[in-house]
């Protein structure tokens, strides 16, 4: 079964100033009106969506992409043997999915996205 990119995350320091700069060099649209100040964006191009967050210094900083994957368990079971590290276990999103966030065997990080 074929695991498609579906989500695009950025991570830093200053949300305003990411914004401001994705926003300008590729008109994308942010959008951080929620309580979480996640910013949802729209690239407007039919391209995958994504999200800008500052999420400070426990998370840090980084660029990621999310993989939709039909089981969490089985995929960071074998991500594991193959040399990743689980950052952040399966948590259910409010909006209905489950994620999990892996480092890869050199570090890079890689999200799933596992649909209600």
């Amino acid at each position: 079964m074929a695991a498609p990119v579906v989500w695009f995350e950025v991570a830093g320091r200053d949300l305003d100033v990411l914004t401001s700069f994705y926003e300008t060099l590729f008109g994308w649209k942010v959008d951080a009106a929620n309580p979480m100040r996640y910013g949802m964006v729209d690239t407007g191009g039919g391209g995958i969506p994504g999200g800008i967050f500052a999420p400070g210094e426990a998370a840090g900083e980084y660029v990621t992409f999310y993989v939709s994957v039909v089981s969490l368990a089985k995929t960071i079971k074998q991500a594991e043997r193959l040399g990743a590290k689980t950052l952040q276990p399966p948590t259910k999103l409010e909006a209905g999915p489950r994620i999990a966030m892996l480092n890869d065997p050199e570090g890079h990080h890689i999200g799933l996205i596992e649909e209600a």
